[in-house]
């Protein structure tokens, strides 16, 4: 083939561009009848021989991935230094990148590397492990049903969830949230699994730990799943979701804190029981609201947390305070 021309990644896509280029050539729109010519037939033989050469070729890469990733493990004493990079780490990053291709994150699937990612590798002892075949169950699982419903079969969110809350290696868990995030958003039976599995407390914590990425993802998530899902609302207000949303808000401010106020925003709106806790005095939110306001006037990048600010009080307070003070309690 020239040098320097580039396929797409798969059939679909070359048949497109060879649609494409016929259009260009005799300048008109192609249909069902148009009979191709040699030169265009040779050319569509040649690209399409590329493709399958070269999908092939990372088939073969991904079988060899595999089979380093399946050797037994190394006991201590066969290994020089405990800090030395494991090649491990680098296969994964090359699956990692090898699955940005869907017909490869399938054909992961098919050869057992999932499976084995999932049952030694998210366990494993070293915690490089372990957040690199979290991040490659992740690129997999993106807008991929048929990869999703496989992992979630295999009980893969179970074990994301528990490395989410535990783990001790602050990248693992944000990694494997990440992960969770990809069997659960726009994803009924993960959601379903999500929610037998208490993954809101899951969130919860994540928001209230020390490690800064992991607080901004779980808001994140909590919020796009509120916003997607509105049915669950009243049933995390049960588990008492307002008041820990509330002491989020009281740590020392962050930007992820637009997360938390959007969250609230959802549990209010259309849902009487969240209302009835953000407008409970006891709660002090409308004294919080009113400073935090106040602190983000003016500042340009928070114009999106101000506005949940400002839009969270009008819903819970602007002509409720007589309301409010004759809440039973």
């Amino acid at each position: 083939c020239a040098e320097g021309r580039r396929y797409p990644q798969n059939l679909q896509g070359v048949l497109q561009l060879a649609v494409e280029a016929g259009s260009a050539a005799e300048g008109q729109e192609p249909t069902a009848l148009d009979p191709m010519s040699e030169e265009r037939k040779a050319w569509l033989r040649e690209a399409l021989s590329d493709i399958c050469k070269g999908q092939m070729d990372e088939v073969e890469q991904m079988k060899q991935c595999l089979e380093l990733l399946r050797t037994e493990e190394p006991n201590n004493q066969e290994r020089e230094d405990e800090e030395e990079e494991d090649d491990r780490e680098t296969v994964f990053e090359t699956l990692t990148e090898l699955c940005d291709n869907l017909d490869n994150a399938r054909d992961l699937m098919t050869l057992g590397g999932l499976e084995l990612c999932v049952s030694r590798y998210l366990n494993h002892e070293q915690g490089g492990l372990r957040w690199r075949a979290a991040e490659l169950v992740a690129s997999c699982a993106q807008n991929m049903p048929q990869v999703q419903l496989y992992l979630l079969d295999i009980g893969t969110l179970p074990k994301l969830l528990e490395m989410t809350d535990s783990d001790p290696h602050p990248t693992v868990r944000v990694k494997a949230l990440y992960a969770v995030s990809c069997l659960v958003r726009e994803q009924e039976a993960g959601l379903k699994a999500f929610l037998s599995l208490d993954g809101f407390s899951v969130l919860m914590r994540g928001m209230q730990s020390e490690n800064k990425k992991l607080r901004i993802k779980s808001a994140f998530l909590l919020l796009n799943l509120l916003t997607s899902h509105p049915e669950h609302r009243a049933t995390v207000v049960s588990m008492g979701m307002v008041q820990q949303l509330v002491s989020v808000l009281r740590m020392p401010h962050s930007h992820f804190h637009e997360h938390v106020l959007g969250a609230l925003c959802c549990l209010v709106e259309d849902c009487p029981p969240g209302l009835r806790e953000c407008r409970d005095s006891a709660l002090g939110l409308d004294e919080l609201l009113k400073h935090r306001s106040t602190e983000l006037q003016g500042k340009e990048e928070c114009e999106e947390e101000l506005a949940f600010c400002e839009r969270l009080r009008t819903m819970c307070f602007t002509g409720h305070q007589s309301e409010d003070n004759g809440m039973d309690r």
